[in-house]
């Protein structure tokens, strides 16, 4: 999930969502994945020492390949996960204190993987013979530009606009890391470009531009939309974000979809629905607080209120969001006006006093798991702060009927990959112009819906990223919306051959 949270420390053994008073080793992650090449001697029980290394250090072998065999010794590669960066250092130190091992080489399989970069373009129609070159390209590639200019609403037919989506960045809040710049959001951007690929077969392309201005920001993207069949701002910090989206909306004939806001909030509504049936609770009725009032937080506000919401509060950096707080900024006194006319004032902990439901989209350990106590029963608690939640998800369940969070080594995962290759899927095949709240809300119930009532509980409200009808529920519900509104999508014609 999108958040400015701070990483796990030694220090914070709750930041990997461990009971602070049951000690455990260090929870190892495929991301700290790496394969180290050893020269071993003959000794028969030397596999065995250099297992024993990795376990002993704490790390987690998950293979160990003989590359090479002789009578005086083998060659080894011991491919095994750690913790974190200096864990993976702690491993490799572990294996040079082996007797009979000498560490040879060390590869980080992560930095590996992105070798190169993680997409490349392949052509659909085979370019073998003299006649596929004259039709693919000059001269019969004529023909279709003299039909386009004269048909221009078969662009998104007959080229690769129909299919096509820009994942524009600044590079300004990359994950939970900040501002790194254009250069460094390149690999979220081609990853984010791949998970389109993979679950919704639409070809995505990373734009990250080198300017945080909003009018060169807003103009590149125009010039560029004609290419595009959408819009995929991402890694944008708040508040430009917002002025972003609504100066492309305005302006583009495509839909622009803010993934750090709409995709979180389309998770996590659909993550909120299911949990309420669980513990039997109705959400026009249910108290909410949602810790954030920046990107991911805006949004899921703006949702909650759309989809019928109640009681919703506010928390961020200046306690909770009041409309008589003349410190807020303007995206946050509109936040206040909308959620507290009452003038409601305190902090973290005074909000949850009688709550329903806890929405976390803020930073790590800004929340005491004792706060929860204080909540109603049967509540609802989902700190999503990546990769530290706002508080610990496994000791917030001494205190909550149902968590989720952002962690996928927990159960109720809320990942926006459950909502964006489904959202452009269906605004793509129903060949939207824009995109509403109306969508929005299509794809948040027709993700809620894919968990059946046999399948409910309180460790399951939201499908695996990986159920294929995913992207296809969430998809068939945008398209059905899309074309049901007046005007949200493009008259294109059908014709099967064109005159040039």
């Amino acid at each position: 999930m999108t958040s400015d949270t701070a990483a796990p420390t030694d220090s914070n053994p709750t930041a990997l969502g461990e009971p602070a008073a049951v000690p455990r080793g260090p929870v190892t992650s495929a991301s700290y994945s790496i394969t180290v090449r050893l020269s071993a001697d003959g000794d028969p029980a030397s596999i065995g020492r250099i297992a024993t290394a990795v376990g002993t250090a704490g790390g987690a072998v998950t293979a160990i390949d003989v590359v090479d065999s002789r009578p005086d010794g083998l060659t080894v590669d011991v491919t095994c996960s750690a913790a974190d960066a200096p864990h993976s250092d702690e491993v490799v130190e572990a294996l040079r204190a082996v007797p009979g091992v000498t560490v040879r080489k060390v590869s980080d399989r992560t930095f590996l993987l992105h070798l190169g970069g993680k997409l490349e373009v392949a052509s659909k129609v085979p370019l073998k013979t003299r006649d596929d070159l004259s039709m693919a390209y000059t001269p019969g590639v004529a023909r279709v530009c003299l039909a386009l200019a004269e048909h221009p609403e078969d662009v998104r037919r007959l080229t690769i606009k129909g299919n096509t989506v820009a994942v524009v960045t600044d590079g300004s809040a990359v994950l939970g890391l900040g501002d790194l710049g254009p250069g460094a959001a390149l690999p979220v951007m081609e990853g984010k470009a791949a998970l389109f690929k993979r679950f919704a077969d639409i070809d995505a392309w990373p734009i990250c531009l080198d300017t945080q201005d909003v009018d060169e920001i807003v103009r590149t993207v125009e010039l560029i939309a004609p290419g595009f069949g959408g819009i995929n701002l991402e890694d944008i910090a708040a508040p430009r974000c917002f002025e972003i989206e609504a100066r492309l909306r305005e302006r583009l004939d495509v839909p622009v979809f803010h993934d750090d806001q709409h995709g979180t909030a389309i998770v996590a509504l659909a993550a909120l629905r299911n949990a309420l049936r669980v513990v039997d609770k109705q959400l026009p009725d249910v108290r909410i607080v949602v810790a954030g009032a920046g990107a991911a937080g805006t949004a899921i506000v703006h949702l909650l209120l759309e989809a019928g919401a109640g009681q919703v509060l506010v928390w961020d950096r200046e306690g909770i969001l009041s409309p008589d707080d003349e410190r807020l900024s303007p995206a946050k006194a509109d936040l206040a006006r909308r959620t507290n006319p009452a003038n409601v004032r305190g902090e973290l902990p005074d909000a949850l006093a009688g709550a329903d439901v806890f929405i976390g989209v803020s930073a790590g350990n800004v929340l005491p798991v004792e706060a929860l106590a204080g909540m109603a029963d049967r509540a609802v608690v989902f700190p999503m702060a990546n990769p530290t939640p706002e508080v610990d998800p496994v000791r917030a369940r001494q205190h909550a009927a149902v968590v989720a969070s952002g962690r996928s080594d927990l159960p109720n995962q809320i990942n926006n990959v459950l909502a964006f290759p489904g959202v452009f899927r269906g605004l793509l095949d129903a060949r939207a112009r824009e995109i509403s709240d109306g969508m929005l809300l299509a794809a948040a119930e027709a993700l809620a819906a894919i968990v059946r009532d046999d399948q409910l509980n309180a460790n399951y409200i939201i499908p695996s990223v990986f159920d294929p009808a995913v992207t296809q529920a969430v998809a068939a519900a945008v398209a059905e919306q899309a074309r049901a509104e007046p005007g949200a999508t493009a008259a294109v014609t059908d014709r099967t051959s064109l005159s040039g």
